[in-house]
């Protein structure tokens, strides 16, 4: 499912805009300027299966670096110390990957 499904354009652009700089990524600020914090919890769980590149049910760190470019091929990737800061936010349980219900409250804390 593509992103513009579900989230503004103009959001997608101005959040990827925003984070632009390299070590500038802001979890929480780039779920609320994209809009993913306005979502239902339910299509926050059709973002998180569109980032979750393998089908694995997880967001594997590797597939962490590469985020952003799944909301616009226009996405950078994150630095190492962006993805190990992200992937330390979520991953609550301490598996080295984030699953859907570990996303989905990371968007809504």
């Amino acid at each position: 499912m593509a992103m513009k499904n579900l989230l503004k354009e103009d959001n997608i652009k101005k959040a990827l805009d925003e984070f632009k700089a390299a070590d500038s990524f802001d979890h929480k600020k780039f779920f609320d300027v994209v809009g993913l914090k306005a979502l239902s919890a339910e299509n926050v769980k059709l973002v998180f299966q569109a980032l979750d590149v393998d089908a694995s049910g997880f967001i594997e760190e590797e597939e962490l670096k590469f985020v952003l470019k799944g909301f616009s091929a226009d996405g950078r990737d994150l630095t190492d110390k962006e993805t190990k800061a992200f992937l330390a936010a979520a991953d609550k349980d301490g598996d080295g990957k984030i699953g859907i219900d570990e996303f989905e409250a990371l968007v809504h804390e």
